[in-house]
């Protein structure tokens, strides 16, 4: 049956793109956006595109890179494969998790035309199927070849990649690019120029679910974008129900967690038993390894049927734990962040998070997992405000300047660009980030700084990370102890703006939210306006808060929370207007 290259609601129009700087576009050969639509019904059996999906299409074809960041369940994948087979040339789909690529070839193949050719590239297949895949992409012979990002450190698979000449690459899951993002990936972090060495160089579509401004403006550097088109589509999910729950200690904390998932359950078992709801099961993020048994054992106290998962389990572990909740046999999960990329159960009915994340991004990518069916789905998160201390441990102090400069002379004895060619992948995490930081220091400070220069610039600007990190752990107290509606706090804070109180969250039917909705008359200046603090410096406005506030993201300071009363004594004013 025909449908449509997206599932779920129609996402939003937010108004047109802000087009980055960079060279101009050129066509991409002839295809056209009619061609494409002809492609979706006759070949993929789509009745209609979404329109955030013509949008980024038309502006590939056009030339441009495009960033897209669509809701999951929107159709981010039909973005690239309708393009991909009209345009000549394979085409190249980095993706972070074998699940993912095994699932996208799957789909492809079962298209069931002959001109839709698909295979995956990664350490898990066979060597004869490596080379197998190998020799059919550098013959011409495939049309998708999906790989993670560390393939391409290898030189034979970049060399195939060059021979094959892709029109275009595909980057699933880009907010793993940006050091801002919350599943940051140090083997993303060379990709874009990787891609550069591709000639003729293809156009470049990066994907992914869910962005902040500042991951979105990181992903466009990291992967040196091109006259690229950013577009975003309707974060909102007006199915799941957002809800804070506080408590006194950490044991009220938990018994609640207990509770709630308990109820949850019974509810989705008895709502299935009755025919009036599709049934389903959830999962409980929690901040550290140990909680995740912790809890696991006193969800099975209760009777349920619960799994811990975190990344220092054995693979087959949680590829075990994975397939069980997948197929429904385990009621709840309880899992670190960890159990996220690749978890795409359509009838997740809860999500619960025991301990307060690290951000606001991560917060929304996490509860999206829930209720992506289209049904009602609950979003809870328990909250002490003691809490917060331990997210600010994790995110650690400023790196230490001997570190900084260590590896600022390490770049520097390698070459400029002998040392960026040869970037290593499978890096620690916190030496990609080191050596992250110390590229972008010697971006700021100059190509010929000295290495002592370099580090100093890098310490500055880890100091300035630090403040938006510290800022976001700020923002999930504000979103935890907001009066407002829960989902317009998370919208401003993604960059978006819902004009009304969702009606929904709990804030909304405990009558709060509507009191202290700031009426657009009473806003100084538009939602993404640029501004200039006296002390903060240049800025973006984000929202509106009660209590006449304003949320405004500064560069250099990250979200900060404001008195309308700035805009009165002359501290807040419209870029360009500050002397």
């Amino acid at each position: 049956m025909p449908h449509d290259a997206a599932t779920g609601p129609e996402p939003a129009p937010q108004g047109e793109p802000e087009p980055q700087t960079g060279p101009a576009p050129v066509p991409v050969g002839t295809a056209t956006l009619r061609d494409v639509r002809r492609t979706a019904r006759e070949v993929f059996g789509y009745e209609s595109l979404r329109p955030g999906q013509a949008e980024a299409i038309r502006a590939l074809l056009d030339g441009h890179d495009v960033l897209l960041v669509l809701p999951t369940g929107a159709g981010k994948s039909a973005v690239y494969q309708l393009p991909g087979v009209e345009l000549d040339g394979p085409t190249l789909v980095v993706s972070p998790l074998i699940a993912l690529q095994r699932d996208q070839v799957r789909s492809l193949l079962e298209v069931g035309d002959e001109d839709v050719s698909a295979r995956a590239l990664s350490s898990a297949v066979p060597e004869s199927e490596r080379r197998a895949t190998l020799e059919a992409a550098a013959a011409g012979e495939l049309e998708f070849l999906f790989l993670a990002p560390e393939q391409l450190a290898n030189d034979e698979v970049l060399d195939v990649v060059r021979a094959a000449r892709p029109s275009l690459v595909a980057v699933d899951e880009a907010h793993c690019v940006s050091v801002w993002g919350h599943d940051f990936r140090p083997e993303y972090l060379r990709l874009g120029e990787r891609i550069d060495t591709l000639d003729p160089r293809p156009r470049v579509i990066a994907l992914t679910a869910t962005a902040s401004p500042p991951v979105r403006d990181d992903v466009v550097r990291r992967l040196h974008l091109r006259a690229a088109e950013v577009i975003v589509r309707g974060f909102g999910r007006s199915n799941l129900v957002l809800e804070v729950e506080r408590a006194l200690t950490e044991d009220d904390k938990d018994r609640a967690v207990v509770d709630r998932a308990a109820a949850e359950v019974e509810r989705a078992a008895a709502a299935a038993g009755a025919g009036e709801g599709p049934g389903g099961n959830g999962i409980v993020y929690v901040a550290t390894r140990r909680r995740t048994t912790e809890l696991a054992e006193a969800l099975a106290d209760r009777g349920l049927r619960a799994a811990a998962y975190h990344g220092g389990m054995r693979r087959a572990e949680r590829d075990d734990t994975q397939h069980r909740f997948t197929a429904g046999e385990v009621d709840v999960v309880v899992a670190t962040s960890a159990f996220g990329m690749g978890i795409d159960k359509p009838d997740v009915r809860f999500v619960l998070h025991a301990d307060v994340p690290d951000s606001p991004d991560s917060y929304y990518q996490e509860v999206g997992r829930a209720g992506r069916d289209g049904q009602d789905a609950a979003a809870v998160l328990f909250y002490r405000p003691e809490d917060l201390g331990l997210r600010r441990f994790f995110a650690g102090g400023a790196p230490r300047r001997e570190d900084l400069l260590e590896v600022a002379r390490a770049l520097a004895a390698d070459g400029a660009g002998r040392g960026r060619r040869r970037a290593p992948s499978g890096l620690p995490r916190r030496l990609a980030r080191l050596r992250s930081l110390v590229e972008d220091a010697r971006a700021l400070a100059g190509a010929d700084a000295r290495p002592a220069a370099v580090a100093d610039a890098a310490v500055a600007l880890a100091e300035e990370r630090r403040r938006m990190d510290d800022s976001r752990v700020e923002m999930m107290r504000g979103y935890a102890e907001t009066s407002q509606c829960r989902l317009q706090y998370l919208l401003a804070y993604l960059g978006e703006e819902l004009d009304e109180p969702c009606g929904r969250c709990d804030t909304c039917r405990e009558g709060t939210a509507a009191e202290h909705d700031v009426d657009a008359a009473d806003r100084p200046f538009a939602v993404g306006t640029g501004v200039v603090h006296r002390e903060f410096g240049p800025g973006t406005v984000m929202g509106y808060e009660a209590d006449d506030r304003v949320t405004v993201l500064f560069e250099a300071h990250g979200y900060r929370t404001l008195a309308l009363a700035v805009v009165e004594h002359g501290l807040l004013e419209p870029q360009g207007a500050a002397g």
